[in-house]
């Protein structure tokens, strides 16, 4: 059996004067003496002292650059600057040597670019086991909420035959030949010989079927993989991510807000609480990478001050009316500062967005009853008949990072909007069945994971926070 003791742990109350075993990956070798170490574990490093009369040639060739070690040694106060504690090794075990002539990964710096192309080392890096930590603390932080309220978790389907956007950019789920599938006398593919006797794709969203759950169990919320078959190259898109998705019985659009913004604030306040290193490993990432930057192009805010802004405050909230007008009675707007113009009935811009936070509020901002015209078919009819009981919640430098509504439960007018957007009734029957029999008010909202782990972390791109991307062109691993 393999003993050892992790880092992080090991550096809370380091036992002075005794010996210990580490094991990890060496993220530096100084003069063939000093080795840095790291498992893992945290952001923090070990250095271990590595005496070369004590051990032979083959075993210190063989330290390397994310070479595999396992040392035993003593404890002790470090002799020099940087760190509190070292080990003097007593024994070293070589599990796997790197031969650098090989190895993609060199010791120095790396543009995000390569490290995508080698995404499979990318983690023993200092920034992605940080960026991946977090990730997990998101994760967990997201299911500890929920079920400390009493939330189910619910797996709804990746396989689905319904659209629940209406954006219809979804990928086909099918076993028939391609080049020779059986066709209906009017020549259309013939679905129903299909593998489930019907037209099948990935699921774009699972806030449909979680509907069923809250109109039996009250509160339940999602957290699984989504695809969007959309051609985007941005920094912002995904063709494969996860979403978190509570529904909720007997509430409207206000509880809605509530929800969503006390879970963003407990999210926030789980990583600054918990992986405070890790922030500022990547708060002083991003001032570094800033540094030689004209003033006007970096960020206004350090990372860990910008959470913290997120959190201090409670939220603005206000309509998309009230957010039109103040846009177009906007400096930037009235300068043609702003590359879209904006007017009413037309969907707001990331430029817009982010000047409402960032500008204007200076903290998030929850906007709501947005025009029908460019929302989904499910949310809630407002008595203006042109609005609906819809909410985006936008942040600092993201823009919109949370979606949702209070879902349309009268029956009658549910009809009339799938008519109105062309929603075949035929194939969302049992979704109407939900108004028809023991229906009732209720609401939900929709999180993509991976651009809170953005927001969280300060990176830019979001590839670079999902550890296996898939994109047009990349379907690695």
């Amino acid at each position: 059996m393999i003993h050892r003791q992790e880092i992080s742990t090991l550096l809370q109350a380091p036992p002075i004067g005794t010996s210990v075993t580490v094991m990890g990956w060496v993220r530096a070798w100084r003069g063939n003496r000093f080795m840095v170490l790291n498992d893992g574990s945290g952001v923090e490093t070990l250095q271990v002292v590595v005496n070369g009369e004590d051990f032979s040639e083959e075993t210190i060739r063989a330290i390397g650059f994310h070479a595999c070690v396992g040392v035993t040694g003593e404890l002790i106060e470090s002799q020099g600057s940087g760190q509190s504690v070292e080990v003097i090794a007593k024994e070293i075990t070589i599990y796997g040597p790197t031969d650098l002539s090989e190895y993609p990964l060199q010791a120095k710096s790396q543009s995000m670019e390569f490290l995508r192309e080698n995404a499979q080392f990318r983690m023993r890096t200092n920034t992605f086991s940080t960026v991946f930590r977090l990730s997990h603390a998101l994760s967990f932080a997201t299911n500890k909420y929920f079920n400390d309220r009493n939330f189910y978790n619910l797996h709804t389907p990746i396989i689905t035959g319904n659209d629940a956007e209406g954006a219809g950019e979804m990928f086909r789920v099918t076993t028939l030949d391609p080049a020779a599938p059986p066709r209906d006398e009017d020549g259309n593919v013939d679905y129903s010989k299909d593998f489930f006797g019907k037209s099948t794709h990935l699921t774009v969203s699972g806030q449909l079927q979680a509907e069923i759950g809250a109109m039996a169990m009250g509160k339940v919320y999602t957290f699984g993989p989504t695809f969007r078959a959309e051609n985007s190259h941005t920094s912002r898109h995904l063709s494969e991510f996860w979403m978190i998705e509570p529904e909720i019985a007997f509430a409207d659009i206000d509880n809605n807000q509530d929800l969503a913004e006390d879970y963003l604030k407990y999210l926030i306040n789980h990583c600054l609480d918990n992986y405070r290193a890790d922030l500022e490993f990547l708060d002083d990432r991003i001032k570094q990478s800033e540094k030689n930057m004209k003033a006007e192009l970096r960020r206004p805010m350090g990372l860990i001050e910008m959470l913290e802004f997120t959190v201090r405050d409670d939220f603005a909230r206000i309509t998309y009316t009230e957010a039109i007008r103040l846009i177009q009675g906007s400096k930037p707007y009235k300068k043609k500062k702003f590359e879209f113009p904006v007017e009413w009935g037309t969907d707001l811009q990331a430029e817009h967005e982010r000047w409402l936070v960032e500008k204007h509020f200076k903290k998030p901002v929850i906007v709501r009853d947005y025009p029908k015209g460019f929302k989904a078919f499910y949310m809630r009819l407002n008595d203006d008949n042109e609005t609906v009981a819809a909410m985006d919640i936008l942040f600092p430098y993201i823009g919109e990072m949370v979606g949702g509504s209070q879902r349309e439960e009268r029956e009658d007018v549910l009809r009339a909007r799938m008519k109105e957007m062309d929603v075949h009734e035929d194939e969302l029957a049992w979704y109407l069945q939900l108004r028809t029999f023991g229906g009732c008010p209720h609401a939900g909202f929709g999180l993509g994971f991976e651009r809170m782990v953005m927001f969280v972390t300060g990176m830019t791109n979001i590839r670079d926070v999902i550890p296996f991307p898939r994109a047009p062109k990349t379907a690695d691993f």
